[in-house]
């Protein structure tokens, strides 16, 4: 992978991140100006808030977003926070406490069945990143070497109902466990970690930081690795959505250009992190968002989603569909119920197609 040729450039690049009009980039020894793109509104568009749920490398595009200031560039002021947890975002969302989240994907579902639309308007990965089940490696060693070994077992999850918990369900289903594991809601990903790694949990779903964590301190091992192509198709079929962003359809309805600018400023972070190395990615980002994890652990996971974010942040019915199939069965809804909500109320692409000029 490519780094940055000089040290004047790499310091170009990291001082440069809130406000620069070009970046100097050494890409094959040639030397290339990237142009920011101009404002697109000329008056500002207010303040939002937007509510990211957990801190990880997945989530670097809207980091990028934020660290460049891409929103300003769009004319919009955005407060980017840590809101912890998929369903503590869904309830502040639902409440109009913030203006969009980026959780993952069935929470849009989830609220809009409760009685508040919601709408998908962008998608960040292609994958569940964060299906992945890890255990602690001394379980491992005593034969816990797949999902079907974890029978009378326990699961951490951040909270019920979150798109962990619902991927904690359906693997273990598929795996043969229904109603065979306790499943915990423990929170978010650093103290489902630590309970792990204590013994207090059997096993967690985990994201691919948290997995290399584990391995670089010894103390877990992956027996569901969302990397291994084979295993993921086995159990879920293809891509399905992990992490989206998504606002009220009311919020949609009313507030399209400050929808515009929160999408356009993510893809943009998109894009910085599809055309650059994972060491490029994480000299921007470290310190201010993922300094939690070892850089280690930070820059193996940014390989793995350098391989699994979304590049053209579309949404598409296929891959909703897969998800509707995964939240269906009376898992976490009758198939009845998830047909009420199809994919031309649940996702909203026409941001992202503006964004790309699609």
């Amino acid at each position: 992978m490519e780094r940055l040729g000089a040290q004047k450039d790499r310091t170009r690049l990291t001082m440069g991140m809130k406000r620069r009009d070009f970046l100097v980039l050494t890409i094959g020894g040639a030397v290339a100006a990237v142009v920011s793109s101009p404002p697109a509104y000329g008056a500002k568009l207010g303040s939002v808030k937007f509510g990211v749920a957990s801190v990880d490398p997945y989530s670097s595009p809207i980091y990028v977003a934020d660290k460049m200031g891409y929103w300003k560039d769009e004319g919009l002021e955005v407060e980017y926070f840590d809101s912890q947890s998929g369903p503590r975002s869904k309830q502040m969302l639902a409440a109009k406490q913030i203006f969009a989240t980026s959780t993952g994907m069935n929470d849009v579902v989830a609220l809009s069945l409760a009685g508040k639309p919601s709408v998908v308007v962008l998608g960040i990965d292609n994958r569940v990143t964060f299906a992945n089940i890890l255990v602690n490696k001394k379980l491992y060693d005593a034969g816990v070497k797949s999902v079907s070994d974890l029978a009378g077992r326990s699961i951490a999850v951040t909270q019920p109902q979150a798109a962990t918990w619902l991927m904690a369900v359906y693997i273990t289903e598929r795996a043969g466990l229904k109603d065979k594991v306790t499943i915990r809601g423990l929170g978010d990903f650093t103290t489902m970690m630590g309970a792990v790694k204590s013994g207090t949990v059997d096993a967690c779903t985990a994201t691919v930081s948290m997995i290399n964590k584990a391995r670089e301190e010894g103390w877990g091992v992956p027996i569901f690795d969302v990397t291994e192509t084979e295993a993921w198709n086995k159990v879920f079929g293809g891509d399905i959505t992990g992490v989206c962003v998504w606002v009220l359809r009311e919020t949609l309805e009313k507030s399209a250009d400050q929808i515009q600018a929160l999408v356009s400023g993510v893809v943009r972070g998109t894009d910085f992190v599809r055309d650059h190395s994972p060491e490029d990615i994480a000299e921007v980002l470290y310190k201010d968002y993922l300094h939690q994890y070892p850089m280690p652990a930070v820059l193996a996971g940014l390989r793995i989603y350098k391989k699994t974010w979304n590049y053209t942040n579309l949404v598409t019915k296929e891959v909703y569909d897969r998800l509707i199939r995964v939240m269906g069965g009376g898992r976490q809804y009758s198939d009845a119920e998830l047909a009420t909500y199809p994919y031309e109320k649940g996702c909203e692409m026409s941001f992202v197609r503006k964004a790309r000029r699609l």
